[in-house]
């Protein structure tokens, strides 16, 4: 008798079969589709029962555009329905995992003669998004949420997941990048790590409103009260991450707990999450997140918020982020991220 002719339980463990492993796979005979769709902001991949999502702008330090929500969520997606994938891991290529959004964002496509923009005439329009931004006119605060609640949806979709996310940290974890992070259901990063809010001294609030879900009232209050970073290392200390290796070592570990969670099968995986998310939606995540994209808007057009903005106009951001952050002590550090407390 070969193994083919063998039932299941007449072979070794056979429960560690994945879904499309064993000759009494629902998923036997269905070859995966071969079409491989090109992303402008992140690549894919699956190796093993690994879907490796890898954020690819370094030049830019991953920043986050209008592409990048969609992006996400669209691989997460595959992943999700690929019988292959066990565990989803989430990345960035180059010096940090993400800096924050790209400030630039509403400066892309704004040639009227672009008609080629499937954003264009939309709420993601940046023509739009920059008039509602001008200090000088009108501000339409649903506009401003009909886009960043979209971000927002694009990045829950690593919570949203049936099957667990892994999100790793290197270099700098900042602003809309904790946003990302947050979501995922463990978080691995190197002991140097600089993670934090930093625009929440003025033109910022975390829109995706997970850092009281994640660390607790006090600690997230310490750190958006005050708009400063810590490394790694604290972030383990406090519960924010699982694991903080020192940086040379953050790849080998995070393949270990990856590998281990890819041991499981898929469908224990997935009511082991279920069940468990079951606590944090009913702590009021969606809610959480409403509020907050909603002060995140308010922040950037009050008074301080506009003065920032108008100041990053005349002087350049960098300069304007420098006066921001200087009285704090930590503009000199590494950017992006500013010094842990």
């Amino acid at each position: 008798m070969t193994e083919g002719d063998k039932k299941p339980w007449e072979r070794p463990a056979a429960w560690r079969d994945g879904w499309n492993e064993g000759p009494d796979s629902k998923f036997a005979g269905r070859d995966q589709a071969s079409e491989e769709p090109e992303y402008r902001t992140l690549t894919y991949e699956v190796t093993g029962r690994v879907a490796r999502i890898t954020f690819n702008r370094p030049e830019q330090g991953n920043a986050i555009t209008a592409d990048t929500p969609v992006e996400l969520a669209e691989t997460v997606e595959r992943a999700d329905l690929d019988p292959r994938v066990h565990v989803i891991l989430l990345s960035g290529r180059g010096k940090g995992f993400c800096g924050g959004y790209d400030l630039g964002i509403f400066a892309e496509n704004l040639d009227e003669s672009d008609h080629t923009d499937t954003r264009r005439g939309t709420v993601l329009d940046p023509m739009v998004q920059a008039l509602n931004h001008n200090p000088f006119a009108n501000w339409d605060p649903m506009i401003d949420y009909a886009m960043m609640s979209r971000f927002n949806r694009g990045f829950s979709a690593l919570l949203h997941a049936n099957k667990p996310t892994v999100a790793k940290l290197h270099g700098f974890c900042i602003a809309g990048g904790t946003d990302i992070a947050l979501f995922c259901d463990q978080i691995i990063a190197a002991a140097d790590t600089k993670i934090g809010y930093p625009p929440t001294r003025v033109w910022g609030v975390p829109a995706a409103g997970m850092w009281a879900h994640r660390l607790g009232d006090q600690r997230a209050k310490r750190m958006l009260l005050t708009g400063d970073s810590i490394t790694g290392a604290k972030a383990e200390e406090w519960g924010l991450v699982i694991e903080a290796p020192p940086a040379d070592e953050l790849d080998a570990r995070t393949e270990e707990l990856v590998e281990r969670i890819a041991r499981m099968p898929i469908n224990q995986l997935m009511m082991v999450k279920l069940a468990l998310n079951t606590v944090l939606l009913n702590q009021g995540v969606a809610n959480s997140s409403m509020v907050s994209t909603v002060f995140d808007g308010v922040s950037r057009h009050t008074r301080e918020g506009y003065n920032f903005q108008m100041r990053s106009a005349t002087a350049g951001f960098r300069e304007a982020v420098r006066e921001r952050d200087e009285i704090f002590g930590d503009w000199k550090q590494a950017r992006p991220g500013p010094k842990a407390p």
